[in-house]
């Protein structure tokens, strides 16, 4: 398989120059529990965690869905995925639960399903914008046991009108009482709000409104959700009655952070995390491409570092001392682009720019998913427009929480090593303030189906290129363990392993499975404090430096 590609002809312009690994971990890159972590759209969450055969009542007309389900019928599938990483990891990934969606939710007591939602093609074919929670609808946060949830609460309406208000009252007892104490992440009032004034017909709000407007709704609405929550759930201290927030799109200049922290957004100090939302590009984008645009180590960081600048700012000003993390993000918003955002190209992206996030301080990230996204991770229920299944991203996620490991210690920190090209990536990742894992991400396009779109092989591929990276990892005469994130190309769909597992939901629902077919393994030798590591394009290796 992979050995293959180090028959491949020399790589011109190979650099033998040793990565130099610094004696010291980066301080500030202390990656927080279940730093990989999903988010999942909010008119999608009942199809993620558990619903009641039929999926729809109305599963052939795309213009209604009406989810039944409770939690005596959880989603394994989705249950299964998620221990996996919570085996590697320590603890299992954080679900927030929201997205545009949330800013359509209203609620129904009488709705005997956990959703009502209404497709507009006018705005958008892959998710409902009229829709309407059940009391069903909160027992599916208690469908994945060991998980922990924020919920998001309906500012677009719920500051305007009398019908989203009341939503907001008879929610908030529905939240606290699902999540109590052992499910509570945090709460959310509001998606990307920096959009609302962007003009257009489908705008929340008219381009008049301002920062002052939005801290004053936030905090009118916040106190009403607490209010409720503390006569309705009397037991819960205020350290679980708290919010994340901005949750700002990147890509909006309204509404600056900064500002809106100086009027006074925590000033009852009642936010528990900064989330903030990233995607590295539009999926209808001119110019997008997989090589360019996703397996780019240069976007990656631009994107990364320009939203940790911003949080400093706050910071700086005394305003802001909650932690940072990515409370929505994945590759190309819109959800996503087939052929780019599920492709092995894909879950190298999602690796590196998990890796890069621990690195640059952030605590958490949150990669977003729903039902038929194109970027999502896996997709939990059978639908007309996709299977249930394991996608490309998953594996990326896998990889990212192996390279991490266990985070319950609370000592692990991650240093990026600065390389020369755009198309690779290289971090150290300490334990205890010792080297224990380098990471190496060679993200070069290596394509083996037609126009790479991961479907039809090519009869003869031409052969995988291979690069070595060099690390000086101060040890001397030990041995090195590697794992591999491989797959057949760049444009690979399926096939997909890490260190030899498979996590298809063909196998064993999202079990591990081990291919026989598959190198493992491997080990390297460690000469005069160096170790040499093959890389083919297209592929990434973890290496486990021995004592």
């Amino acid at each position: 398989m992979w050995k293959q590609a180090l028959l491949a002809a020399s790589v011109a312009g190979a650099t033998t120059e040793p990565i130099r690994i610094p004696s010291a971990p980066n301080v500030d890159s202390v990656p927080g529990q279940s730093f990989i972590s999903y988010s999942i759209e909010l008119s999608s969450f009942p199809d993620f965690a558990g619903t009641l055969p039929p999926h729809s009542a109305l599963s052939s007309q795309p213009s209604l869905t009406l989810v039944p389900g409770n939690k005596s019928n959880p989603n394994t599938f989705t249950d299964n995925l998620l221990t996996n990483i919570g085996n590697i990891a320590g603890s299992k990934p954080y679900i927030r639960v929201g997205g545009n969606t949330q800013d359509f939710a209203l609620y129904n007591a009488s709705l005997r399903t956990q959703i009502n939602g209404t497709y507009d093609p006018q705005r958008s074919n892959d998710y409902p914008t009229t829709i309407y929670l059940g009391p069903s609808f909160f027992e599916s946060y208690q469908t994945l046991p060991g998980v922990r949830f924020s919920h998001g609460f309906n500012l677009g309406k719920g500051a305007v009108s009398a019908e989203g208000w009341q939503a907001l009252v008879d929610t908030a007892p529905l939240a606290c009482k699902a999540f109590g104490r052992d499910r509570f992440y945090g709460y959310e009032y509001g998606n990307e709000p920096n959009n609302f004034n962007l003009g257009g017909k489908y705008r929340p709000r008219n381009t008049s409104w301002d920062a002052e407007d939005y801290v004053r709704e936030w905090r009118n609405g916040t106190a009403e959700i607490r209010r409720q929550m503390r006569k309705h759930c009397p037991e819960l201290e205020d350290k679980y009655l708290t919010f994340m927030a901005p949750s700002y799109d990147d890509r909006a200049s309204s509404l600056p952070a900064v500002e809106v922290w100086k009027l006074g957004l925590d000033e009852n100090n009642d936010i528990n995390t900064y989330s903030v939302h990233n995607y590295i590009d539009g999926a209808a984008s001119p110019g997008v491409t997989l090589q360019h645009t996703l397996m780019n180590h240069t976007r990656t960081t631009r994107d990364v570092d320009e939203q940790v600048r911003r949080y400093k700012n706050i910071v700086a000003a005394g305003k802001g001392t909650a932690p940072l993390i990515f409370g929505e993000t994945n590759s190309l918003y819109n959800q996503g682009k087939p052929g780019l955002s599920n492709s092995f190209g894909a879950a190298l992206w999602g690796l590196d720019f998990n890796l890069y996030s621990a690195a640059a301080g952030y605590q958490r990230v949150h990669m977003h998913q729903g039902t038929n996204y194109r970027y999502q991770s896996w997709q939990p229920v059978d639908t007309h427009k996709a299977p249930k299944g394991t996608k490309a991203p998953y594996y990326g996620n896998i990889a990212a929480a192996s390279a991490l490991s266990n985070l319950l210690s609370g000592n692990v920190s991650v240093t990026s090593l600065p390389l020369v090209s755009d198309a690779e990536a290289a971090y150290a990742i300490y334990e205890g303030g010792r080297l224990r894992r380098v990471l190496a991400i060679n993200m070069r396009g290596y394509n083996t189906t037609k126009d790479g779109a991961g479907v039809n092989p090519l009869p003869a591929p031409k052969p995988r290129p291979s690069r070595p990276f060099f690390f000086a990892v101060g040890h001397v005469d030990r041995l090195a363990t590697v794992q591999r994130l491989m797959a057949n190309g760049s444009d690979a769909i399926t096939g997909i392993t890490y260190d030899g597992w498979s996590y298809n939901y063909e196998l064993d629902n999202g079990k591990p499975v081990r291919l026989r077919n598959v190198t493992t393994g491997e080990t390297l030798k460690v000469s005069g404090g160096v170790v040499t590591v093959h890389v083919p394009d297209s592929s990434a290796a973890l290496l486990h430096i021995g004592d």
